[in-house]
């Protein structure tokens, strides 16, 4: 195994356990806010434009555009977008703590379903005092699982210049 592979799932198993989403979010309704929104009932789409807010309980998304899907089960899936030099954003209160996820990334993409919140280019996620950075991140919000990469999808460039990064704080003891 290469040692950025290990170094990924070093990273994955020191934060498994710390950044579990808040529970409680998904029984409570989205809300969404925007300048403007286009709505395809038939397709069941909402694409909403300009300073676009999600919030559901602690979870919060924001971003320039935010498309909207929901599957036959009434799950939803959203996609936020920034323009230009600025970064989508992702909130969430970790369950049972005070502390947050938040994370940045040119694209943003959350699965109400199965809880993954998927990051795209210029990625950064804090948790608590921890942090982690690259091209592309997946955050389990059932288990509190990262993965990292220096590309931009699930697979690591191995050939690539970029790398991933990552600062873990020790834990105290008291």
């Amino acid at each position: 195994m290469n040692t950025r592979l290990c170094l990924l799932a070093l990273t994955a198993s020191l934060w498994a356990g710390h950044a579990i989403a808040e529970r409680g979010d998904r029984s409570q309704p989205v809300n969404i806010e925007a300048d403007k929104v286009t709505v395809d009932e038939r397709k069941k789409i909402h694409l909403f434009e300009g300073k676009v807010v999600l919030t559901q309980g602690t979870l919060e998304i924001r971003g320039d555009t935010l498309t909207v899907t929901q599957d036959a089960d009434g799950f939803q899936k959203g996609v936020a977008t920034s323009h230009g030099k600025g970064l989508a954003r992702f909130k969430q209160k970790r369950d049972g703590t005070g502390d947050y996820v938040n994370g940045t990334a040119e694209r943003i993409e959350y699965d109400g379903r199965t809880q993954m919140t998927h990051f795209y280019i210029r990625a950064h996620v804090t948790s608590g005092k921890d942090e982690v950075q690259g091209e592309f991140i997946e955050y389990d919000g059932y288990t509190g699982q990262y993965v990292v990469t220096n590309s931009g999808s699930k697979s690591a460039n191995t050939g690539g210049s970029s790398r991933v990064r990552a600062v873990i704080q020790p834990k105290t003891t008291q």
